[in-house]
């Protein structure tokens, strides 16, 4: 078993360096995040939809799909780990094509996600799973910017400190749960 070190990244990076990412490589991440998950994507649609300003730039961006509990005195978050993604496959595609560069997530996704990933040079990365509490040890600030009524759901915007990460999707469509 070979052991790689993990390659450090910024967010702001990620446009231009996407295409050198495979999957399977493990990431640091640091730089802005944002969370949403299942309602705020479907009031990002209406958003789209009715020709309104998203509440964040999705030019570059990066969404964790993510419901962060309630922060502990002295702290920046709460427990964060990743939602299951396929919930927001129906809504990827659209945010892709109109920007977005990656997605932070858990789980397999469909063939759409998968193709707009390699039409947009975008990057699906997975986080660990059921590791919420050790996931927020790598987040340094978080800010509810949209939705706030969603409670745990809202949109927050993260500020990421080597957040472990792992390519799941490349944009070249390598893919860790593909089992062919």
């Amino acid at each position: 078993m070979t052991i790689t070190k993990p390659v450090s990244l910024d967010t702001s990076e990620l446009r231009e360096k996407a295409h050198t990412l495979r999957a399977g490589m493990k990431v640091l991440l640091s730089g802005t995040v944002y969370t949403a998950r299942d309602a705020a994507h479907k009031r990002f649609t209406a958003l789209i939809g009715a020709g309104e300003d998203m509440p964040f730039p999705l030019d570059g961006a990066v969404i964790y799909y993510a419901g962060p509990t309630p922060a502990k005195p002295g702290k920046p978050i709460g427990s964060c780990g990743p939602t299951t993604s396929g919930r927001m496959d129906s809504f990827a595609p659209a945010l892709l094509d109109l920007g977005l560069s990656a997605m932070i997530g858990k789980g397999e996704r469909n063939a759409a996600v998968k193709e707009a990933i390699k039409r947009n040079a975008a990057v699906y990365f997975a986080a660990i799973g059921g590791a919420g509490a050790l996931a927020a040890a790598s987040i340094v600030s978080s800010e509810v910017i949209a939705f706030p009524e969603l409670g745990c759901e809202s949109v927050k915007r993260l500020v990421f400190k080597d957040f472990p990460l792992i390519v799941a999707i490349d944009s070249c469509g390598g893919d860790i749960f593909d089992r062919k």
